[in-house]
């Protein structure tokens, strides 16, 4: 395991606003250590593998503007301020929720950029996690940040060719299509994971705007587990052919924080409460094991009195490869 923080894009941008702010010259050499910054150039990368314009001269009126010389004393106190998170506590919490073996190495680049969204690149090659420098952002909800995107990262190294294989086995291109989607699931085991277990809320260390939202979405579970099923069933049953109508709709339950975290969420916290946290992880790099193992946690749960959850139906899983029963009722 090993997270290194890389921070010179950062460094490279405040030291120019810095320069503005006490009216001397902005030099070539400054432009240049921005545009060489390993966060820089990585970024303008990824930028281009998604065809965005993404030019220097661009960023550099980004840079110069009045709206961001405005925020500079707020993003220097939010940038000193994660340079002291504690990077290996949240790594610890990804590989909590791995298998036994798995590793990462991994940069993590705090940006200032025009968009402000974050994302991981590379995770197979040259794994980087990319977060906008955001001042409302608190040490905790920084480091619990790394952790969903370090459980990303090491998901990808340790369950990849399984998943792939799976896929490669499955019984026609639809189905190896639904067990492709499967994997966004990871959106709410990665949650579970930044938070360390089943019993500490996904949000406790968000604002209480967002444990709102979350806890209201959550609530919803058997409605949304249902959509997400009509969108399975309905690449199944050759209603929906056409890849781009299946990406849109399949990215329509990212949202904010849509189905494929609540429900993904729900599901591998039953898995655990029933099963423990072993079991879990054991049908993690396996998408059709880790529905059939929700499913059959979800009925032991309700046969004990729990809660009654929403499972996914007999058409769907006999569609996808199964879990084998395990007589002593977990996975295998």
């Amino acid at each position: 395991m090993w997270v290194e923080l890389v921070t010179d894009e950062a460094d490279a941008v405040l030291a120019i606003l810095a320069k503005k702010a006490a009216a001397e010259p902005v030099t070539d050499a400054d432009w240049e250590r921005l545009f060489n910054s390993d966060g820089y150039v990585r970024l303008k990368k990824r930028e281009a593998s998604l065809n965005r314009g993404f030019t220097d001269d661009d960023f550099k009126a980004f840079v110069l503007s009045d709206e961001l010389s405005a925020r500079r004393a707020d993003l220097e106190e939010t940038l000193a301020r994660w340079k002291q998170a504690d990077l290996n506590g949240a790594a610890g919490r990804a590989l909590a929720y791995l298998p036994e073996g798995a590793d990462f190495r991994a940069k993590v680049y705090p940006v200032i950029k025009p968009q402000t969204n974050s994302f991981v690149f590379e995770v197979t090659t040259d794994p980087a996690i990319f977060l906008y420098l955001d001042p409302t952002m608190t040490a905790a909800q920084f480091e619990n940040t790394m952790a969903h995107e370090l459980h990303h990262i090491g998901y990808a190294g340790a369950c990849a060719s399984r998943a792939e294989a799976e896929q490669t086995l499955a019984r026609s291109p639809a189905v190896a299509q639904i067990l492709r989607w499967i994997g966004a699931f990871g959106e709410g085991v990665a949650m579970l994971a930044a938070a360390g277990g089943p019993d500490v809320h996904p949000h406790a260390a968000s604002p209480e705007a967002d444990r709102q939202r979350w806890d209201r979405d959550v609530i919803r579970f058997d409605d949304d587990l249902g959509k997400v099923e009509a969108f399975f069933l309905s690449i199944l049953d050759g209603r929906l052919t056409n890849q781009e109508d299946i990406d849109t709709l399949g990215f329509s339950f990212f949202g904010i924080q849509g189905p494929w975290y609540t429900v993904g969420w729900k599901m591998a916290v039953t898995i655990e409460n029933t099963y423990g946290r072993a079991a879990l992880i054991d049908c993690l790099c396996e998408p059709a094991r880790f529905l059939a193992t929700y499913n059959r946690a979800a009925e032991e749960q309700m046969h004990n009195g729990g809660e009654r959850l929403a499972t996914w139906s007999p058409k769907l899983m006999e569609a996808l490869l199964q879990v084998p029963e395990n007589p002593a009722g977990g996975a295998h």
